[in-house]
């Protein structure tokens, strides 16, 4: 990818959320820079995780040991940053199957960071717990998360 093509993607998801700010739950506006939806929603999913990944290495250098506490107050710091791209992954992600390995990779870094897995523990436990924590984060309670592709990926009961 040129820079060009970096700042025009970089511009378009500006665009996206000012435009989705007023209902983050409705259709995602075009661009005329992403060929679809899922290539949209994998571009903020994208861009939430470096927001998030950088309020962890912050909140982690400054704990005194409580890595939940510092891993909560960054996933709320990046949430409160970035509402509006927040509100809209939390509306349309679970729309895009392709979008599971991404969530995936970052439940399993929250349980990771918060000091909530064990180094034995298998990818599929971590990412239970991760989706565990994010439930809480979230507010939300399981019910729901039912329709969640990563929750159906982890529990397929549910």
């Amino acid at each position: 990818m040129s820079w060009n093509d970096h700042y025009r993607r970089r511009d378009a998801i500006d665009a996206v959320l000012r435009r989705a700010k007023r209902d983050p739950a409705g259709p995602l506006p075009r661009t005329g820079v992403f060929a679809s939806d899922r290539e949209l929603v994998l571009a903020l999913q994208h861009k939430w995780s470096l927001i998030l990944g950088g309020h962890l290495r912050v909140r982690l250098c400054e704990t005194d040991g409580d890595e939940l506490d510092a891993v909560t107050r960054a996933w709320r710091a990046a949430s409160a940053a970035q509402p509006t791209l927040r509100a809209v992954l939390d509306a349309h992600l679970d729309r895009f199957p392709e979008t599971a390995p991404m969530r995936e990779a970052e439940l399993r870094m929250l349980a990771q960071a918060a000091g909530l897995s064990e180094p034995g523990d298998s990818a599929e436990q971590v990412t239970k717990v991760g989706l565990a924590l994010e439930s809480l984060l979230l507010g939300a309670s399981s019910k729901a998360h039912a329709g969640c592709a990563v929750r159906r990926l982890v529990l397929p009961n549910a």
